[in-house]
Parts: C-alpha cells; structure tokens; sequence
C-alpha cells in the first residue's frame, strides 16, 4: 500500500481547558538522579518518545525503539542492544495491550520505572477490572468532569472504538491483545493526556531537582491536547452517525471520538491486523459495503494491509469515496500534537468533500 503524506495543519486550536492534576502516583524504587545526570528514557516507539522529549527537556536522553515505518510493532524482533538499553533505563514507556509485547520481556529483571499507556484507557478499565485499573477509571472520570470532557470516545462509541478487537478475540490471543480493547491508544488524546501526566511524576520521582521545569513542560503539553480534546469534541458534534469503513483497528478511537460509525463487516479490520486473509464472504460483504454509497470515507493504516485491503481501496476510488490514511509513528522532528492536528485535519477535510 502507498503511504500517504499527512496533510499540514489547519484546524484552529480550541481554547485549552484547565486541567486539575491527576497522575498517577510515581513508582517507588528509583533512585534520586546524581547532579549532572541525564534520566535515561526508552520508548518502545517514538510516539511515547516524543512525549518524554517534550516533557523531559534537556534533562532527559530518550531513546525510541522503534522510529522507522517499515518495523511493525506487532511482530518486532528485539535485539540484545534493545535488551541492554532497556536494562539501562530509568523509566521505560510501552504501549501494552499486546502492541508492543517485546517489551516486556526487555524489561524482565529492570529496575526501571514502567509507564503502560493502554493501562490509562477506560477500555482497559472496563475490560480488565480490578481496583488498580478502576482507579484510574476514577481518575479519568474526573479528569473528563474537569475538562467539561463528554468522553463520548469511552462510553457511546466504546464498541467501535474496540472494533477488530473483541471481535477478534481468537486471533489477537496470539499477539496478548486484551478482549473488547483497541490497543491503539496514542489515538485517544484523553488517555494521552494522562499519560503525560505520569511521565512527568515517574521523572520527578527518578529527578526531583526537575520537578519544575518537568512540571511546566507537562502543563504546557496537556492545555495544548486539551485543545485538541475540544476540536474533537466540535467534530463529534458535527459528524456523528456519518459512515465511515475501517480496514484496520488502528484509527478506531480517533473515529469514535469524532462521532463516526464503522459499518466494515465483523472480521475484516481483525484480520487485516493479522495479517490473516480475509474470508471470501467477509470481503464480498466489505466489497459491497464500499460500493453501496453509504460510507463517507474508508479509513486505512498505511503501514499495513493486502491484497484485501488493496481490494477495498480500489473499490472506494471507482465509487468516489476518499481514503485517509493513517501512520503508526511519527515523522522525524514532529511533535505528537502536531501529527494528531494532522490526522485529524485529514479526516475532517475528506468527510467534507
């Protein structure tokens, strides 16, 4: 599949929204840093690593695991200097969900402090339970009713933020996904925002001699996808109930919190995600969806797919429906915000034509 160029920003910022501190509370184990010292961060890929660069400023060595389009986190093969990097690092930031599962046995025997993104997800709450993952559901309660946050991307459109995960179950047990969540959290800018929030207390916790500057940094990054947060929640309001066919779970959060429903048929987006064929029925079915007129856009990930997925498209450019792709990773030297304002500008501008 070609990769497509995410097109620049032009959606106007919202008015960023106070935010009331709710991160979690810092690891306990981890050394005070030695005056001088840089906090050595690894990210399993760069959208966390960018996050931590940003948080951590010129007191921080991050170090992404993953930075190139062409290495699929699902089936990453891990090195010994991987191995070594981690076990050197201080605080480490996965994924989890089964996205990155190589991380977990990198990390086997660290001491390092450990941020796992999908664990701040009301999806992960729900699917998993338990007091530790109800807390931070309380949490994100009332980081939502500080923000005059809906969270319509949790509650009203929760199944199809998770579509090609529950639905997949049998398939996805091979790469440790958890039932009924979407693992692609970076594409929910709430559950973001506190991840931000842990990144800064785990390294004031490993540097309290930063605590300022890590604090600032976090306040100024969390107004910022705040305002990301509001022009989401405006979309919402103006696109919900459009149509839109997902070949692959990866932008199904981003979706949801902008209102949009996936009609694809149950089983293609798990099995494109696997890299499984698709069933001849199943693609039919998909087939017919796409020609019906009735989907506004078909929604890809331009990292992965297929003869199926190529199938797909070519029926959406003979019916006229536009196609936004989606990239896993950032590009070199953007920031997150700036690749979420992206995405989200794509996305926007395609479901207005």
């Amino acid at each position: 599949m070609n990769k497509k160029t995410l097109a620049p920003l032009v959606l106007a910022t919202a008015s960023a929204l106070a935010l009331a501190g709710c991160a979690s509370a810092p690891s306990s184990g981890t050394d005070a840093r030695t005056s001088g010292d840089l906090v050595q961060v690894v990210a399993s890929t760069n959208v966390y690593g960018a996050l931590a660069e940003q948080v951590g400023g010129d007191r921080v060595e991050v170090t992404s695991l993953i930075a190139s389009a062409t290495k699929d986190p699902h089936s990453y093969d891990a090195s010994a200097r991987d191995r070594l990097t981690v076990q050197k690092a201080d605080l480490v930031i996965e994924n989890g969900g089964g996205y990155d599962a190589f991380m977990t046995e990198l990390r086997d025997g660290s001491d390092a402090a450990v941020i796992t993104a999908v664990e701040h997800s009301h999806d992960y709450a729900d699917a998993v339970g338990g007091e530790a993952a109800h807390d931070h559901a309380e949490e994100g309660d009332e980081h939502a009713d500080d923000h005059g946050h809906d969270e319509h991307a949790h509650d009203d459109h929760a199944d199809e933020g998770a579509h090609g995960t529950e639905e997949g179950g049998g398939d996805h047990a091979g790469h440790d996904h958890i039932e009924g969540v979407n693992e692609h959290v970076w594409f929910d800018v709430h559950t973001i925002i506190h991840v931000v929030e842990d990144i800064a207390a785990e390294l004031t916790a490993i540097d309290p001699d930063g605590e300022a500057d890590f604090t600032t940094a976090a306040e100024k990054l969390t107004d910022e996808l705040a305002g990301i947060e509001g022009e989401l929640d405006a979309l919402h309001e103006e696109l919900e109930g459009q149509k839109v066919f997902i070949t692959e779970p990866l932008p199904g959060l981003l979706a949801a919190a902008a209102g949009l429903d996936d009609i694809a048929p149950d089983g293609f987006a798990s099995a494109v995600e696997e890299g499984n064929d698709v069933a001849p029925a199943t693609l039919l079915d998909a087939l017919a969806v796409v020609e019906s007129g009735q989907v506004r856009a078909v929604l890809t990930n331009a990292q992965t797919g297929g003869v199926e997925t190529t199938r797909v498209e070519d029926a959406a450019k003979q019916a006229d429906v536009p196609i936004v792709s989606f990239t896993e990773l950032l590009e070199p030297d953007q920031s997150y915000a700036e690749w979420m304002r992206a995405a989200i500008t794509n996305l926007a501008t395609a479901l207005e034509q």
